[in-house]
């Protein structure tokens, strides 16, 4: 145990494995870039939609529904299923970055948008009220009341699907992409579990380190009213009875 410990170490500060395009470095940023593009064009369709559904009440049903049928969906299935779809649109890199690159939007977009959803239709009616009677544009009800009040629970959406799609990115070095899982793939094709146990590690500490990122976003953007009322709530709902 302490010697397999030892060699993933050693594999990890080994000076050769810092550089070049197959170096840790330059996999970490490939693995980044597309779990950035993804997440991204996740939020443009999900936020909107999430917040248009929460503000009218209108969809919610299907909505719902879809992104639980989403969610029960291998992203490796999705990554199969799209290959056929990929390949005839772009045979030379439809293999590649498009199956992975749609997996992982489809991944994200469901915890962004039930979020977006329930962020929005949580907020205190009372209060979306009170803005109507006093003129406000349906349009400024969602932006200056509900919005704000729902951006915690849609960062916490958002956090869930950096997360997750963080994760997912490792399954494109089946399909020939880099990224962080090129060091699983090579280190089972070449029998190197120090290199394989080594990347493991790395899109672990990856991931670990999106969702403290994402967590202290989600703790800025909640404003303190907010936090000393859950913190009050938290502590009246423990306290005996």
């Amino acid at each position: 145990m302490m010697e397999g410990l030892i060699d993933i170490a050693s594999w990890l500060l080994h000076p050769a494995h810092w550089s070049g395009p197959d170096g840790i470095p330059a996999r970490a940023w490939e693995h980044l870039a597309l779990s950035s593009v993804a997440l991204l064009l996740a939020l443009l369709v999900a936020v909107p939609l999430g917040l248009l559904i929460g503000h009218t009440r209108r969809g919610d049903l299907l909505a719902i529904n879809l992104a639980n049928l989403a969610r029960a969906v291998p992203s490796y299935a999705v990554m199969v299923m799209a290959l056929p779809l990929t390949l005839s649109l772009d045979p030379r890199n439809g293999l590649t970055i498009y199956p992975i690159a749609i997996a992982m939007v489809l991944l994200a977009i469901v915890p962004i948008l039930v979020n977006a959803y329930t962020g929005v239709r949580d907020v205190d009616r009372e209060l979306v009220e009170a803005a109507r009677a006093m003129g406000c544009t349906e349009s400024q009800v969602l932006r200056q009341v509900e919005l704000p009040l729902a951006i915690p629970v849609i960062v916490g959406g958002i956090r869930t699907a950096a997360v997750q799609v963080v994760a997912t990115a490792a399954l494109g070095a089946i399909l020939g992409y880099g990224g962080l899982g090129r060091h699983l793939i090579d280190g089972i094709a070449r029998r190197e579990y120090d290199r394989l146990w080594a990347g493991v590690i790395l899109i672990a500490g990856l991931a670990i380190l999106t969702e403290v990122l994402f967590a202290d976003v989600q703790r800025r953007l909640t404003s303190p009213g907010l936090r000393i009322a859950r913190t009050g709530a938290a502590a009246e709902a423990s306290e005996p009875r």
